[in-house]
């Protein structure tokens, strides 16, 4: 098997979150991946596919991923029957931190109990 066909997960991933300028070369049994995430949890998302394919010190793939915006950690389009803890439980772990994102995002909500689909939130970095 290729080292490219190995990680192909994580080029498909790189992929569904439109990576932007994405360069794939193999070099002597070493897969370079490069390219730009939006956000610092796009990123995230790359690494653990890399680290759950690789393990934690993979010495067959070198990636340089860069981040468009670290202002925030995400940006998060609400979905139907979502609701601030969930959410936080998603991003943090911690269900708890929701106040984190909801202190994020008075500009648009007023109760921590009340959000509504397709609003976009701002997920601050942990």
């Amino acid at each position: 098997m290729s080292v490219k066909a190995k990680y192909q997960g994580v080029l498909d991933l790189g992929e569904q979150l439109g990576i932007k300028n994405g360069d794939v070369s193999e070099d002597a049994g070493v897969l370079k991946i490069k390219g730009e995430a939006n956000t610092p949890y796009e990123k995230d998302l790359i690494w653990d596919k890399i680290k759950a394919i690789g393990g934690e010190s993979a010495s067959d793939i070198k990636a340089n991923i860069s981040v468009g915006d670290s202002s925030v950690y995400h940006r998060h389009t609400v979905a139907s029957g979502e609701s601030l803890s969930k959410i936080a439980k998603h991003y943090y772990g911690d269900a708890m931190k929701y106040k984190q994102i909801f202190e994020a995002n008075t500009n648009i909500l007023k109760n921590a109990d009340v959000i509504h689909p397709d609003q976009v939130l701002v997920i601050p970095n942990p």
